[in-house]
C-alpha cells in the first residue's frame, strides 16, 4: 500500500507540474460554457480608455465632403470639419552605403594605415567588404535574443519588409560579432552584480548542442546577468557571484545557495506558501501547513504596513521577533504526516532565511520574483529554439541577453545601444552601463 501511495503521489506531482508547463497559451482544454469575455457594463465598468491624440502632427491631409450624396444624389452642404488621427510606420527600404576607404603607409615605421568613417563597424576589405549595417544587426539581435524569432524568420522579415537580402547564416555571423563587441560590457555587468547589496538568483534547464545545461540568472533592480553553465551547483553560482559574496541572496530553497557562508539569505516566501497550499489540499486535517501559511502572510502584511508608514522601525523589529518565536514554537509539532514532517524539516533548515526581508523591506524582497521575471523571456526563447546549437552560440546568447535585459531595466534604447557597440572602433563599455560606485551593503 505504501508503494502504491508513493506511485500515486508521483503521478499527482507530474500532473500538477504539467499544468504549469504548457507548450502554448491554449494548451489547456477550454471551458465548455465560458463567461462572456470583457468587463461588464454598468457602474462597475471602470474608466473607459481610448487611444490618446498624438502630441505631434507630422502630416495633414484633407478629406473633402463629396459634392453629391452617395445615397440619393442630392447636393451636400459642408457643416463642419472633424479630426481623425493615424499613427503609421514609415515605409523603410534598404540604404546601401559605400565607404571610399583611403589607405596609406606610415613613413616612419612603414605600417599600413587606413581611414575609418564613424558609420563603419569593421575595417575588413576585399572579400569581406560587403557587410550588414549596424541598424540591421541591432534589429536582428533584438528580434532573436529578446523577442525569440528564429534567424530564418528574421531573414524573411528583412527581405519582405525592407528589401534586405540576407541569409540566416549571415545573420548568425553578424550577431556573433555583436556579442564580441558586447563582451566587455558583459564583464562589467558581472562585476556590478558582485558589488550589489541584494541579488536574486535562479536557474532553469537549457540545451546546448542537444545536451542539458543550465541557464542561470542573477537579477537586481537595475541589472540582470545570464550565464549558461553545465551544472546547477555551488561552483556555478560562485562563478557568477563570487564564493565570498557577503550581500543578501534572495533565493528559493535550493541547497547550493546555503554554501555562501558570508551571505545573508532570504528564502522565497512564495515557494513556501505554494507548498503550504498543496499540503492543505492533500492533507486537509493537518494544522501545521495552515499555521505556516498564516504566519508568512502576517509577515507580508507587516511589510506592507511598514512600507505604507503605519509601522515604525521599532515596531517592525518587535513584529519580526514575535513572528520568529511563533513559527519556531510550532516547528516542534508538525504532526504525524510524513509530507508535513518533511516540510517542517525544510523550514527548520531555512528558518534563518525566512524573515530577513523584515530587516529592510525597502531593499530586500520577500520572494525571488526578480529572477523569475528575468527567466520568462528566456523560457519563451527556449520553447521556440530549444536552446543553442553550440557553445559559441550559448556565449553570444548570455552576453546579448544580459545587455538587452539590463537596458530594459534602466530604460535605455536597446537598438541605439547595440548600434553604438558595433560602431566603436574597439570593444568598449557604454557610459550608461559602466560600473557604478560601490554601494553600502545591507546588514
Amino acid at each position: 500500500m505504501r508503494q502504491q501511495i508513493d506511485h500515486l503521489k508521483r503521478q499527482l506531482d507530474e500532473a500538477r507540474r504539467a499544468g504549469f508547463r504548457q507548450a502554448a497559451p491554449f494548451g489547456k482544454p477550454l471551458t465548455p460554457h465560458p463567461k462572456r469575455p470583457g468587463r461588464k457594463a454598468g457602474l462597475a465598468y471602470g474608466r473607459k480608455a481610448h487611444r490618446a491624440v498624438p502630441p505631434q502632427i507630422d502630416e495633414t491631409y484633407e478629406a473633402p465632403v463629396p459634392v453629391q450624396c452617395p445615397d440619393c444624389g442630392g447636393v451636400v452642404n459642408e457643416t463642419g470639419v472633424a479630426a481623425q488621427y493615424q499613427e503609421e510606420l514609415p515605409v523603410v527600404r534598404t540604404v546601401v552605403r559605400r565607404f571610399r576607404v583611403h589607405v596609406g603607409q606610415c613613413q616612419a615605421c612603414g605600417r599600413r594605415v587606413q581611414g575609418r568613417h564613424p558609420f563603419q563597424t569593421s575595417n575588413a576589405l576585399g572579400a569581406a567588404a560587403a557587410q550588414i549595417g549596424p541598424q540591421a544587426v541591432a534589429s536582428a539581435v533584438i528580434l532573436n535574443k529578446q523577442l525569440g524569432l528564429s534567424f530564418g524568420d528574421v531573414a524573411t522579415l528583412f527581405h519582405q519588409q525592407y528589401g534586405l537580402r540576407v541569409t540566416p547564416s549571415g545573420l548568425v555571423h553578424a550577431v556573433h560579432r555583436a556579442g564580441r563587441h558586447a563582451q566587455p560590457t558583459y564583464e562589467v555587468l558581472r562585476e556590478t552584480i558582485r558589488q550589489s547589496p541584494v541579488v536574486t538568483p535562479d536557474e532553469t534547464g537549457w540545451k546546448v548542442a542537444g545536451t542539458l545545461q543550465w541557464l542561470w540568472t542573477v537579477a537586481t533592480p537595475d541589472t540582470t546577468l545570464y550565464a549558461i553553465q553545465p551544472g546547477r551547483g555551488f561552483d556555478e553560482a560562485a562563478a557568477l557571484l563570487g564564493a565570498d559574496y557577503d550581500g543578501v541572496i534572495v533565493r528559493d530553497g535550493w541547497a547550493p545557495y546555503r554554501k555562501f557562508t558570508r551571505a545573508i539569505p532570504q528564502s522565497c516566501l512564495a515557494h513556501l506558501l505554494r507548498r503550504s497550499r498543496l499540503l492543505l489540499a492533500d492533507h486537509p486535517r493537518t494544522t501545521f501547513p495552515a499555521h505556516v501559511r498564516a504566519t508568512l502572510q502576517q509577515a507580508l502584511a507587516v511589510r506592507d504596513r511598514y512600507l505604507a508608514g503605519d509601522v515604525s522601525d521599532h515596531g517592525l523589529a518587535v513584529a519580526r521577533g514575535r513572528l520568529e518565536a511563533r513559527l519556531n514554537h510550532r516547528l516542534d509539532r508538525p504532526g504525524t504526516v510524513r509530507d508535513v514532517q518533511r516540510f517542517a524539516a525544510h523550514l527548520a533548515v531555512e528558518f534563518p532565511a525566512l524573515f530577513t526581508f523584515l530587516l529592510d523591506p525597502t531593499t530586500i524582497d520577500a520572494t525571488n520574483w526578480r529572477a523569475e521575471q528575468a527567466l520568462r523571456p528566456a523560457v519563451v526563447t527556449r520553447k521556440v529554439s530549444g536552446g543553442n546549437r553550440s557553445w559559441h552560440g550559448a556565449g553570444t546568447q548570455q552576453i546579448l541577453a544580459s545587455v538587452l535585459r539590463t537596458a530594459h531595466q534602466r530604460q535605455l534604447d536597446p537598438h541605439a545601444l547595440i548600434v553604438s557597440l558595433l560602431r566603436a572602433p574597439s570593444p568598449t563599455v557604454p557610459a550608461e552601463l559602466r560600473l557604478p560606485h560601490a554601494r553600502d551593503r545591507t546588514r
